[in-house]
């Protein structure tokens, strides 16, 4: 740039001009774009950034311009966006930078209706923008968070329909004490709003609202009014050349100037190379492809998070009933205000921190930068690590991290702008891991609804990348392998996600089509299965690839259940069933992952196809069972607690249970059916065990007696993963229990020993491994993994 500015001493100069008058001369059209200027992009979030800059007479940088009238240098204009003129009008001079700028303010200040920008996810959306009164002269308030961005109709409300702010009139304006910026240079609507503003406005009286006004209008208005803008005016004999590399050199494309580069150069201030420094961190980074994405910003927000942490203990420390301690936060002002020592220290903290990131979310199966949900989220998480050190590493913080980390994903609470909830995030889930009592806020905030799951139908979403780590974690093994995904055969195989019934299977079945991409119908398999999938009916690709891979079709069942698929809905294509049953396993995994229940609606079912399985229906299938006898996957039981011989209590009765639901949970799943003789099939109904089930002896009784018995001797998780249908055959009550396959060893221990024991059920039988041979079989089961 300093060659141009050399060879350019004649041909411009530089000025300040009002900013007034510089949107006064767009809004004729004596100010215009030369048409090669890329359009307007800045979003809500620039917008209200630059107009808090403005009222605090903060630098916002120069504009270029260049005087009209060279033959030799023509260039087709075109108005600012939101300028209306009507008839074409000649520039008299032309924006070469500063685009973005100009066109932000002119929409918001000067062309007297809604701005037409888009939010943080490119969604287009029209805003107003006001200037709350009360903050802007508090002198401890955060300006950018006092110029409030407001939708079209007057209207902001919360993530829950609630009215927060409502100035959709002038009468609630005056009420709420917020200003329209949209007026701010017009001095007779200025006027007039402040007019009604002291007769109307809340307060006692009009010598309160009088002297707040004033206030007002010294330390937000008058700065409008007062600004002035730099520029650079390039003159009519500049050639075309030079003014094509001007351009070149300096158009940003609309981005603001990065905060890394302003603390590049206060730093440089002081002989200290950031970017090199930052480029060797990076690098070392780069050696883990989970953070690609990790970029300087992030890094100085988490060197800032800490920093600002130990500045506000360390006045606590010495004053500790300081009224205003300074808060812990990484907002761009306070990521400015850095210092060197400050970045030197915290920087190894900080790296450190991050590599340790890498083995925690390779555990919860996020092998790859664009597999993360939220790259935001690591921030804090970094924060946390750098600050817990070696107590981050326990199982308990373990344990701790992960729900927190859930919570934010299904949550979906890291999308917008998340400085302010990685301020809470920070300390408080420190605090929590520490013993705390009070759970973090990302916690208590977090919802999933149940519909959601409806909607998720692209890798963008968070939480449509969580279930599929989850489901990984899980213990997913691939169709055709029978492989555990993991972190070897992720990069290897090329696991992907895809459509369990497939999409050209659907398109033909019109009632299935808004529901074929939902998350519901994928699943992780890896590139080869897919392909041999194709289109085909999920019954013809099954057979297919029985035949082609010799599976036993138990074998392959098995697998389908750790991706949590009802089998035999796909060996009959039934869609609708299989949907049903995996919403709401899917529902479970969330559940299960946060530590909290799910929101449902109560007006509707979730699901489009939601139904009670008809009692036909669920007989018919369970008949079909009996029928089929007893196999790898499926299995018999007179009763859970009465020995049939002796009509009593048998503790051996319910041991037997255990190691049937932890046989099928180590093998490949399966189904246990209660109530039916294992040796001539004949129902006995569960009937016969309620009158040992105390004060509950009913069907709800049994349940909650079996979940009890599943935590108990085998795990929660194992006892929250069982699905119990119930049907009744010749006037008695068969419970039908869905086991899936365990996603890590399962051992159990039973009512009548306190040996634990690892169960696998092999063909028929429930056996107990142990010793080499149980190490062989988990090995073979789950893998290195």
């Amino acid at each position: 740039m300093q060659q141009i500015g050399m060879s350019m001493e004649k041909k411009f100069t530089s000025d300040e001009i009002p900013l007034n008058q510089l949107l006064g001369d767009a809004a004729s059209g004596k100010l215009q774009l030369p048409d090669f200027q890329r359009g307007w992009v800045w979003d809500d979030t620039h917008i209200s950034s630059l107009l808090a800059s403005i009222s605090l007479s903060f630098p916002i940088g120069a504009v270029m311009t260049l005087e009209t009238g060279n033959p030799d240098v023509r260039f087709r204009e075109r108005p600012l966006e939101g300028v209306e003129l009507s008839a074409p009008v000649e520039p008299k001079t032309m924006l070469l930078d500063g685009q973005q700028r100009m066109t932000s303010l002119f929409q918001a200040l000067k062309a007297g209706k809604p701005v037409n920008t888009r939010d943080q996810k490119g969604k287009e959306i029209r805003r107003n923008y006001y200037a709350d009164i009360n903050r802007c002269i508090e002198p401890d308030e955060d300006r950018e968070e006092a110029i409030v961005s407001v939708p079209e109709n007057g209207i902001v409300r919360t993530f829950g329909q609630q009215v927060v702010l409502d100035v959709s009139t002038r009468e609630h304006e005056i009420a709420s004490e917020h200003f329209p910026l949209a007026i701010v240079l017009d001095q007779s609507a200025t006027m007039n709003w402040f007019l009604a503003y002291l007769n109307d406005g809340p307060g006692d009286s009009k010598d309160e609202r009088q002297a707040k006004w004033e206030r007002f209008m010294t330390l937000l208005i008058n700065p409008f009014i007062s600004y002035h803008v730099p520029t650079i005016q390039l003159d009519e004999s500049t050639p075309k050349e030079a003014v094509c590399q001007v351009f070149e050199k300096l158009n940003t494309g609309g981005v603001s100037l990065d905060v890394f580069e302003l603390i590049t150069a206060t730093f440089a201030a002081d002989d200290f190379p950031l970017r090199e420094d930052w480029e060797t961190r990076k690098s070392r980074m780069n050696e883990q492809p989970l953070l690609d994405s990790f970029d300087a910003i992030y890094f100085l927000q988490v060197i800032t998070l800490l920093a600002t942490r130990d500045r506000r203990l360390k006045l606590l420390a010495e004053r500790p009933d300081a009224e205003r301690p300074p808060a812990i936060s990484c907002k761009r002002r306070d990521v400015l205000r850095l210092k060197l020592d400050e970045y030197r220290h915290y920087a190894v903290l900080a790296e450190a921190a991050i590599l340790r990131v890498v083995p925690f979310l390779h555990n919860e199966h996020v092998f790859n930068a664009k597999d993360i949900p939220y790259v935001t989220q690591l921030v804090p998480l970094a924060a946390i690590f750098a600050e817990l050190e070696t107590v981050a590493e326990s199982h308990a913080a373990q344990e701790k991290l992960r729900r927190w980390y859930w919570c934010g994903v299904f949550g979906e609470l890291y999308g917008g702008a998340n400085e302010t909830r990685f301020a809470f995030d920070f300390p408080e889930v420190v605090e929590w891991v520490r013993g705390g009592e009070a759970e973090p806020r990302t916690i208590r905030d977090s919802q999933f609804q149940a519909e959601r799951l409806l909607s998720l139908k692209t890798r963008n979403s968070a939480a449509y990348k969580g279930f599929f780590a989850l489901g990984m974690k899980r213990g997913a093994r691939d169709f055709r392998t029978g492989s555990p995904i993991g972190v070897h055969n992720y990069f290897e195989d090329a696991i992907d996600i895809h459509h369990i019934f497939p999409k050209k299977w659907c398109e033909p079945r019109p009632e299935f089509n808004s529901v074929v991409d939902s998350v519901v119908n994928r699943t992780s398999i890896d590139a080869t299965t897919n392909h041999q999938i194709g289109g085909d009916a999920p019954s013809e690709y099954l057979g297919k690839i029985e035949a082609r891979h010799k599976i036993e079709g138990a074998a392959l069942d098995g697998m389908l259940r750790t991706h949590d698929i009802d089998p035999l809905t796909l060996r009959t294509d039934d869609f609708a069933s299989f949907f049903n049953d995996r919403f709401e396993k899917l529902l479970s995994v969330v559940e299960s992952a946060t530590g909290k229940p799910v929101n449902r609606s109560e007006d509707r079912d979730e699901s489009p196809f939601a139904y009670e399985l008809s009692a036909n229906a669920l007989r018919a299938r369970v008949q079909g069972l009996i029928e089929a006898d007893e196999s790898a996957t499926v299995e018999f039981k007179s009763t859970a607690r009465v020995n049939m011989h002796t009509r009593e209590r048998d503790p051996r009765m319910e041991a037997a249970i255990v190691k049937s639901i932890a046989g099928l949970s180590n093998a490949n799943g399966g189904t246990l059916l209660v109530g039916v003789a294992d040796d001539s099939r004949a129902i006995v109904g569960i009937e016969t065990d309620y009158p040992t089930l105390g004060n509950k002896q009913n069907p709800d009784g049994w349940q909650l007696w079996l979940s009890d018995l599943a935590s108990h001797h085998i795990s929660k998780p194992a006892a929250a993963s069982l699905t119990v249908a119930l049907t009744e055959i010749d006037g008695r009550t068969v419970a039908a229990i869905q086991v899936p396959p365990a996603h890590r060893p399962a051992f159990a221990t039973t009512p009548d020993s306190d040996k634990s024991a690892f169960l696998v059920r092999i063909n028929n039988s429930t056996r107990e491994l142990e010793g080499s041979e149980m190490l062989e079989y988990q090995q073979k089961r789950w893998g290195a993994d």
